[in-house]
């Protein structure tokens, strides 16, 4: 059973032109939203070996009569769906890709790729948004403009979206807004998440290598110990985020491993630590970007050592805009009720649909995908992660209303 509003007046809109309803018709379709999703999920593949996702979906929208280009951005696959009357372009994107965990779910849907699962909802994302393509394929003549489909691979080592832009996902048509989504475990199934602004952090990483000088351990005098000299920094880069990132602004700067010695009784030569920076504001980015590596470098030279230090941008913040995050939230309200439409947590966790919303005007929204009752409460990336899957047809109807509320806005 789906969930719906149960308010007539956020309903208007609901019936197309040709008279069918849009709710009926995502209806109809959810046996085989629930199939697709749980064929991706039985078959996932990591970063850029989307090998056979990229196919199915290839072959799907070839099936409904787009435009379809393969191979962009190295497994992507994007469809392109021209409507009926001139107007504008708005793309829509849903990520492909699986993270290497073994799954430790016990249903008939299990990965059959050992050590591969889909283990953050990604299978559900395609799932869904070849359910909207096949919705709006069916009312093409109703639509105005144009609607592009960029299934990105790579979501997961953030690579996949920069590479599909750079390869022309966005270039014909050119596309002049996007939407996408993301089911969310912090939400229950039934309720949608919206904001406008900052949503996701930026995230960049640091690499640095401490070169000391070795010695025995009973001997440290004689000795430059790059262990202590890392232990020292791992401590202090934390006074960047409390001592010169503004009270009122947020960052994060975590060192994730370390690695130094060879033995309890040797002082270490050499230590090498790997972290990442996340924030929401472009400033406090660019400050810690400079602060970091110096930090390091000032340590290290202080204790009588040396630090090579890299410092690579990543994704940038993932940024809604105002005018497109009340398109989704108007078209959340007639899917779940406004009453289930709530102003969504941001999070440091990071996303490449930043480099869409950076290039066109748009909206992330996260769905709920939880359920307390069946005990699908894992979260992203947990072995025993998995979706209440009513959240697939909630998914596809509010991308449907939102696309067609922007597309209908140009006339």
């Amino acid at each position: 059973m789906m969930l719906r509003s149960n308010h007539p007046t956020e309903r208007k809109g609901t019936e197309t032109v040709t008279g069918r309803m849009i709710d009926q018709e995502v209806e109809r379709l959810t046996p085989q939203l629930i199939e697709d999703r749980r064929y991706f999920h039985q078959h996932p593949e990591l970063a850029f070996q989307e090998e056979n996702t990229a196919r199915v979906v290839a072959e799907r929208l070839r099936e409904l009569g787009l435009e379809v280009r393969t191979g962009v951005g190295r497994t992507g696959v994007v469809g392109v769906l021209r409507g009926g009357r001139p107007g504008r372009t708005v793309l829509l994107r849903a990520d492909m890709d699986a993270l290497p965990i073994e799954e430790e779910n016990d249903v008939p849907y299990r990965s059959q790729n050992p050590g591969v699962m889909h283990a953050c909802g990604h299978d559900a994302h395609t799932a869904i948004l070849l359910g909207v393509a096949t919705v709006l394929a069916g009312m093409r003549e109703e639509i105005a403009g144009n609607v592009t489909f960029a299934f990105q691979p790579a979501e997961e080592i953030v690579s996949g979206a920069k590479e599909m832009i750079e390869a022309g996902a966005m270039a014909d048509p050119p596309v002049d807004a996007c939407f996408g989504l993301h089911v969310w475990q912090n939400l229950p199934v039934g309720v949608i998440g919206v904001r406008s602004g900052p949503l996701m952090a930026s995230g960049d990483v640091f690499r640095a290598v401490i070169r000391g000088r070795g010695a025995h351990a009973a001997e440290p005098h004689r000795g430059i110990d790059a262990t202590l000299i890392a232990s020292q920094t791992v401590v202090t880069l934390q006074s960047l985020v409390s001592r010169e990132v503004p009270p009122l602004e947020s960052a994060v700067v975590t060192v994730g491993q370390l690695h130094a010695g060879t033995a309890s009784n040797i002082i270490a030569s050499h230590a090498e630590l790997e972290g990442t920076v996340r924030t929401f504001d472009k400033e406090v980015r660019r400050h810690l970007s400079e602060r970091v590596p110096a930090l390091i470098r000032s340590i290290a030279e202080a204790m009588g050592a040396e630090a090579e230090v890299e410092y690579s941008f990543g994704v940038p913040a993932t940024v809604n805009d105002p005018a497109m995050t009340e398109i989704v939230r108007a078209a959340a309200a007639e899917v779940v009720g406004s009453e289930n439409v709530v102003e969504a947590t941001p999070t440091m966790g990071s996303e490449d649909m930043s480099f869409f919303l950076e290039a066109a005007p748009g909206c992330y929204f996260f769905v709920g995908s939880s359920n307390e009752g069946t005990g699908k409460t894992f979260g992203h990336h947990h072995p025993r992660f998995d979706i209440d899957e009513q959240v697939l047809p909630i998914g596809v109807e509010t991308l449907i209303r939102a696309t067609l509320a922007y597309l209908n806005g140009s006339e």
